[in-house]
């Protein structure tokens, strides 16, 4: 039989169990990875059991009761709670979405909260995105042009403006990002269906001027030919996007060039 070692660090641990006050007639079990790299200590699982009666309907209501009254030391990221800004994302019941737009009650038996997958633990639920952010800025993102005036007004027609529905409308949460084998794989050079998404808006853009430039510098095996079309990337998007057929339009961009 093999005999295989994990990696130190890997295994998750039983955690602790808080339970709610011995009045409360509705609750709900929610399972909350915890990992602090500087402690030296293996990942665990804590369970707190929260009264639904006295919090608000969605997950993201749910963390911030835990840490404002059971335990001030769990971390993660939020700030807007309206699904615009995409700091609360995480993997909530097996799928990656936000926090704040995902309501308790559609979520059957015990809530169980993990980071983004397949990224470095800060601490807790938090993510390092350092990658990822950087692969957003090397793509350029901000309108170029050749234009001597920067200062002019750039019109688009409404058909023109129509092309950027279904672009425009990401806030790098990174959830289709995590959610991509391709991007587990070879995430140093993949830049991923969040980063290609934002490339292509600005490809569709009218009023940019670079498109064969930002073409070029993804005509890159690994940059864009890493997708495989597995579109996890489309069914985890909490905007309901679809980073899937922005990649197929960069590649048809490219295959028109030939």
């Amino acid at each position: 039989m093999a005999d295989f070692n994990l990696p130190k660090n890997s295994k998750i641990t039983k955690g602790i169990i808080h339970t709610s006050a011995s009045d409360a007639k509705r609750t709900k079990i929610f399972k909350v990875y915890r990992y602090d790299p500087n402690s030296g200590k293996n990942p665990r699982l804590d369970t707190f059991e929260v009264d639904l009666d006295k919090c608000g309907p969605m997950v993201l209501d749910a963390l911030i009761k835990i840490k404002n009254e059971i335990d001030s030391t769990l971390t993660f990221r939020r700030s807007c709670r309206e699904g615009v800004c995409g700091s609360c994302s995480f993997n909530i019941d097996g799928t990656n979405t936000l926090a704040c737009i995902k309501a308790i009650s559609d979520i059957k038996g015990e809530v169980k909260i993990y980071p983004l997958p397949h990224m470095p633990v800060i601490k807790d639920l938090v993510p390092d995105l350092k990658v990822p952010y950087e692969q957003y800025a090397s793509i350029k993102p901000w309108l170029s042009t050749n234009a001597v005036d920067q200062q002019i007004e750039r019109l688009q027609s409404p058909a023109e403006r129509a092309n950027l529905d279904g672009l425009w409308e990401c806030i790098l949460c990174f959830c289709c990002q995590t959610s991509c084998p391709s991007y587990w794989w070879n995430g140093d050079r993949y830049l991923g269906p969040a980063i290609l998404l934002q490339a292509y808006r600005w490809i569709a853009d009218s009023r940019d001027e670079a498109t064969d430039k930002r073409l070029d510098d993804l005509d890159d095996p690994f940059k864009l030919y890493r997708c495989h079309t597995i579109m996890n990337c489309t069914n985890a998007c909490p905007k309901g996007l679809n980073p899937g057929k922005a990649i197929a339009e960069i590649k048809k961009g490219l295959a028109k060039r030939l």
